[in-house]
């Protein structure tokens, strides 16, 4: 199980894949104040569970694997009019897979 970090100003804990969006390479420290990254975290994590059902629909409609079905969402999240960065978009991709794959 990998270490979780939590926001110094609030009790979100933010899983480090999440804090690796928002930190440049060869940096400990995101680029953004802890606020900023914990809304952008609770925004992508809403986005992944929202995707959830529809997603699995779509997996076991199509016969395709949870890999598949999130690159399909990925896509669609990379469209700015999403809200999301690409890092995010990708984040959102790889949790979604995650979620439906503990559901299968």
């Amino acid at each position: 199980m990998m270490a979780a970090t939590m926001s110094p100003d609030n009790q979100i804990v933010i899983p480090p894949s999440f804090v690796a969006v928002y930190t440049d390479p060869g940096r400990h420290k995101p680029r953004e104040p802890w606020a900023h990254v914990a809304q952008r975290y609770e925004l992508c994590e809403d986005m992944a569970q929202m995707l959830v059902n529809p997603a699995s629909e779509q997996m076991h409609k199509l016969g395709i694997t949870p890999d598949d079905v999130a690159h399909t969402c990925v896509q669609g999240l990379l469209n700015p009019e999403s809200g999301l960065l690409a890092d995010e978009a990708v984040w959102v991709g790889r949790r979604l897979a995650e979620l439906l794959a503990l559901g299968a």
